[in-house]
């Protein structure tokens, strides 16, 4: 069974966030079970050059799938429903709603330009949490109400990460029960022993880290709002890429007003596999986002046995109850002061503690997790529910009666 995945961006990229990662443990899971095709960018989020040495616009074996590196002037609808024609494969897999040219131009391939009628899975990855839609809001609107009318989503099927994103997807596009399954993004393999963390002094700043993309939904802007209004000392790192430059400089804007007490490190994107370290050099991780769809960058500051301060508005809830981190409404400010605070004043043996239960709680979750089957499962169902099996079926009989 051949699946072709299209996501905007694929490894190497590392600026794009969680859909890569989520991409390549799939890969690396289900590679056995499944053929995979990928189409994705030739370039990394915010590069005008593509990736040195690699093919463009043809398909490459890499990373346990075929991948089609593609060129800004390959990726029209006319274009695209070449490659789909030209391609055979049984699912189409689209990892965005609002993409452009990952999903929107597909969509009006497969739609007008006689493309074949493989089912479509569509993973919306977050995008239709409150949060997230009211960002560009009627620009997103006036899309979603032009391709209903055109029927661009019609018999599609749609991958929720959590029960709270089946919701998000139904209420705003009235999807039937049969239509939506859910499979909780893949997380990376932990390490065997927590690693080791430099313990902070009990009067000296707190190392706070916020790595994320810079823009309205990660809300960075928050966290400054945040830290103008502490007590406490606190180093401040920000790492990740700009993805949205007016939004960063008003970011930066925003330190000039924050106390001396509070001193920031601007440190920009960094590749992924120095994404463990960062973690585990700071005390906390900081991220008021307004909303995920899992969060991967969270399960990676658990995973390295960092606690997270976050918004509720992720499916990682209950965490002070787990003894583990903080998820906060983004309308109660003064709980982001109280949950710093908190962490400030630990000692360095109930800090360390703190570390040791939060790998406890990352390795237990990993233990019990059932991801990889979800995956699997969805993928059979879609291909289930739109007729594959028993097409083939029928193609295995029209064979053997040839062969009589």
């Amino acid at each position: 069974m051949r699946i072709l995945i299209s996501v905007s961006f694929f490894t190497p990229a590392f600026r794009a966030g969680g859909p890569v990662r989520s991409l390549s443990y799939l890969l690396s899971h289900l590679k056995g079970d499944f053929e995979f095709l990928i189409l994705t960018s030739d370039r990394d989020l915010g590069d005008s050059e593509p990736y040195a040495g690699l093919p463009r616009d043809q398909w490459v074996e890499a990373h346990g799938a075929q991948v089609r590196y593609c060129s800004p002037g390959s990726l029209t609808p006319w274009g695209l429903a070449k490659i789909l024609r030209e391609t055979p494969h049984d699912l189409l897999y689209l990892n965005s709603f609002f993409s452009s040219r990952f999903t929107i131009a597909l969509l009006m391939a497969r739609r007008f330009f006689n493309c074949p009628a493989a089912p479509v899975l569509l993973a919306p990855r977050g995008e239709f949490s409150p949060g997230a839609l009211a960002i560009n809001h009627v620009k997103k609107q006036a899309y979603i109400q032009v391709g209903k009318a055109l029927g661009l989503f019609r018999d599609i099927f749609w991958h929720a990460s959590t029960e709270h994103e089946k919701v998000d997807i139904q209420a705003k596009m009235a999807v039937p029960d049969g239509q939506v399954g859910i499979a909780c993004n893949l997380a990376a393999p932990l390490p065997a022993e927590p690693p080791f963390h430099a313990l902070r002094a009990k009067d000296e700043p707190l190392r706070v880290l916020f790595l994320s993309r810079i823009s309205p939904k990660k809300n960075l802007g928050f966290a400054f709002d945040v830290l103008k209004n502490v007590s406490i000392p606190i180093r401040f790192t920000v790492m990740g890429p700009e993805e949205d430059v007016a939004y960063s400089e008003r970011c930066r804007e925003q330190i000039r007003a924050l106390p001396d007490h509070v001193i920031v490190d601007w440190v920009g994107a960094i590749p992924h596999d120095k994404v463990a370290n960062a973690m585990v050099a700071h005390d906390l991780f900081f991220l008021p986002t307004q909303g995920e769809n899992f969060g991967h960058v969270i399960a990676e500051a658990l995973g390295v046995g960092t606690p997270v301060l976050i918004s509720d508005t992720t499916p990682w809830r209950g965490l002070a109850e787990k003894g583990i981190g903080f998820d906060i409404s983004l309308e109660t400010p003064a709980g982001f002061h109280e949950a710093l605070s908190q962490i400030w004043k630990l000692g360095p043996e109930e800090y360390a503690v703190l570390r040791v239960n939060v790998f406890a709680y990352a390795q237990e979750r990993q233990r019990t997790g059932s991801e990889v089957e979800a995956h699997r499962t969805l993928f059979l169902r879609v291909l289930a529910d739109s007729g594959f099996f028993e097409a083939n079926l029928q193609n295995n009989v029209r064979e053997n009666e040839y062969e009589i």
